[in-house]
């Protein structure tokens, strides 16, 4: 094919858009249907896996330093908690604090009127930054000169781990069947498109045009329709989501779900919708019209 001619095929890939108006509208809506399902559970697994990670950081050790140390090395065995690999915080709760929080917590309880700070233990809080080694952190706290026990709840990081492990899997088999079954529609509107057009094509073998010339137009043709899809599936999807989240912040007045902002999703989402774009066009029409080139 020469290179003359690649202006003139690509003009007829723009035209073919509008000259097969209704398979073209048909195509574009099928891409933008597959890409905002395939997208929305992405989204919502991403934020699931979001809040899934800042519970998770609510699983915390608690230290308690041995109550024969002055208030100020009690202070000062912070520093060693610190300097574990595994320790992303510790915040300092002297006898003082503890025994404010317990009466807090009891102070309908007269059993518990008469406790003084002297009952109690400064401790540490501790947040890790990797709960699935909670068990080897804690052994390394206890290790700690000054430390006289811990407190580790070792049940509730493993449930939250295997909640994540169990999303991360169920996400990507999910998101993997729709995105099989998303191209598959696709290909499909795409064969018929070209069945619609199969004359057209037998014609322009007939009289002796290249597979390359033949096929360079329903490829720039299955290019836009592709891009035009994902960029629609991608406005839609913005708009959406800025929706929802507006409308279960209005009726969550705990709170109770974080949503991220859809800036934060921007380039990972454009890269995946014009990548999704790109290969449904391209591979879906370069694909469909093979079995069309066989006069």
């Amino acid at each position: 094919m020469k290179i003359s001619n690649i202006g003139y095929l690509v003009k007829e890939g723009f035209r073919g858009i509008f000259r097969h108006g209704f398979m073209s509208f048909a195509a574009v809506c099928v891409t933008v249907a597959c890409l905002l399902i395939v997208g929305s559970f992405s989204i919502l697994a991403y934020n699931l896996d979001v809040m899934v990670e800042e519970l998770n950081q609510t699983s915390e050790i608690l230290v308690y330093i041995d109550s024969d140390l002055p208030d100020a090395e009690a202070r000062s065995v912070g520093t060693k908690i610190n300097a574990l690999d595994n320790v992303l915080q510790s915040t300092y709760v002297s006898r003082e604090e503890a025994l404010a929080d317990f009466v807090a917590d009891h102070k309908n309880d007269p059993a518990f009127s008469g406790v003084q700070p002297q009952d109690l233990r400064h401790r540490f809080v501790v947040v890790l930054e990797d709960n699935t080694l909670m068990e080897q952190t804690d052994e390394q706290l206890k290790q700690i000169p000054g430390v006289a026990k811990t407190n580790a709840a070792y049940e509730m990081a493993e449930g939250f781990t295997t909640i994540q492990n169990v999303l991360h899997i169920a996400s990507l088999a999910v998101i993997a069947v729709l995105l099989v079954v998303s191209l598959l529609i696709i290909s499909n509107t795409v064969k018929l498109a070209m069945y619609d057009r199969r004359d057209e094509i037998a014609i322009m073998k007939m009289v002796g045009a290249t597979n390359g010339f033949i096929r360079l137009p329903f490829v720039v043709e299955g290019f836009s329709l592709g891009m035009m899809g994902a960029i629609l599936a991608f406005g839609l999807e913005w708009v959406l989501y800025d929706a929802l989240v507006n409308r279960v912040a209005e009726v969550d007045a705990l709170q109770l779900f974080q949503f991220v902002e859809f800036q934060e999703l921007l380039i990972p989402m454009v890269a995946t919708f014009c990548a999704a774009g790109f290969f449904v066009g391209i591979v879906g029409s370069w694909t469909s019209i093979r079995k069309f080139m066989d006069v």
